[in-house]
Order: C-alpha cells, then structure tokens, then sequence
C-alpha cells in the first residue's frame, strides 16, 4: 500500500528497562543495637521468656552473620552447623548445597541458646532442628519474620525490614567492607552475578550522600 513501510521499525526497539527499586538496609550503627537489644533484659526474665529471647537473639545474629534466606535458617538441622569451622551447610533454592561462614558473635548466640534456650523449649517433636517453636517444633518462617519485625521496632531511627532486608544488610556491609562481589554471590547462592550486583548500587548510594554532605565542593 502507498504510504506504508514495508518493513515494522518497531521490531528494532528495545524493550524498557523496569525501574528496580534499591533495597533499604540497616546502618552499621543500626545492626549494631539489633544484635544487642535486650541482652540485658534476658538475665532476669522466667525460663521460658529467658529461651525465646536467646533464640531470637540467635535469629538476627544468623541471618546478619550469614544473609541466608528465612527457608534456608528454619530448615536448620543440628548437622548442618560444624561449630569448630564455624560454618553452616545451607540448601538453598534448587536443593543446591553451598557452605556459608559465620562470626565469632553468631557462635556466642548459638552457645547460648543450644546450652541455656533450646533444652527449654525442646520436646520429642523437636528432631534435630536448631530453632524451635514455643512449643517445641521447628519453627515457623511467620515467626521469623515476626521476631526481626519485633527487634526491628526497638531501634531508633531504623527502616521496618523482614529477614529479607537484613540479607541485604549483611550483603551491603560485606561489599562496603571490601568483599569480593563474587564471593559475595556465592554466599548468597545467587545462580547470576547480576543479581548480586544490585547490592554495589546501594553501596554507590551510600557513598554518594556521604560525599554529598562532606565534600566542600558536592
């Protein structure tokens, strides 16, 4: 027909890209007062409160110390911690199997709760599950996310972020503090370095608004 191109130029164009929202983090000085909130407070509390506070205690040092997944920290089994290496075996998306390292303060946390919480807790239910439930059985990822909810009102001036967000926390942190970005991936279990690199853009945030309050010349 006159008028008309005889091929579609639309066929050319490229799709948009969708805009990706950068994940909100918890500050070092806001990680910080979550692993210590209310240490103090389990001193004195009755046997049963004492237990619930050391395991959800355990809760956020885990899911800092290590960024796995809510799945991957209730799936949890008394195998899977070698505590002289300080290590977790983790099954991840894809039942793919990937070994995950952990701090000293994570280590304290489980000490604690393994000697002085589960034992209160624990029924014939329990298994070998690590974190348990009020009453005894492994314990729910609701409660989970209730529980970093919970810790997370307590401290001061720090976003509202489900296990989800102290994932990409602990992800933020070790690339901040100069982890290698595929190192950073393997401990994510990230099947694409892509993935992972939406947390370099956070990282490129937070140096930007530290630059633009302290440079002389922002």
């Amino acid at each position: 027909m006159v008028g008309l191109a005889a091929d579609d130029p639309g066929g050319a164009l490229s799709s948009p890209r969708p805009h990706r929202t950068l994940p909100a983090v918890l500050g070092h000085d806001e990680a910080l007062a979550l692993m210590t909130e209310n240490q103090a407070g389990a001193m004195n509390a009755r046997p049963t409160d004492e237990a619930l506070e050391l395991r959800d205690r355990l809760i956020v040092e885990l899911l800092y110390a290590t960024g796995i997944r809510v799945s991957e920290l209730v799936g949890l089994d008394a195998g899977d911690v070698d505590r002289r290496r300080r290590v977790l075996r983790v099954l991840g998306k894809g039942s793919k199997e990937r070994t995950v390292p952990y701090g000293l303060p994570a280590d304290v946390a489980l000490e604690s709760w393994l000697v002085r919480g589960r034992p209160r807790l624990a029924t014939s239910d329990s298994g070998s599950a690590i974190l348990l439930g009020l009453r005894g059985r492994r314990i729910d990822p609701r409660t989970v996310r209730r529980v970093v909810h919970d810790r997370l009102r307590t401290v001061s001036g720090a976003p509202d972020l489900g296990p989800h967000g102290l994932r990409h926390t602990a992800a933020t942190h070790l690339l901040e503090g100069g982890a290698d970005l595929r190192a950073v991936q393997e401990l994510l279990g990230h099947r694409s370095l892509a993935t992972t690199q939406i947390y370099t853009h956070v990282s490129v945030e937070r140096l930007r608004r530290a630059y633009d309050q302290a440079h002389p010349r922002a």
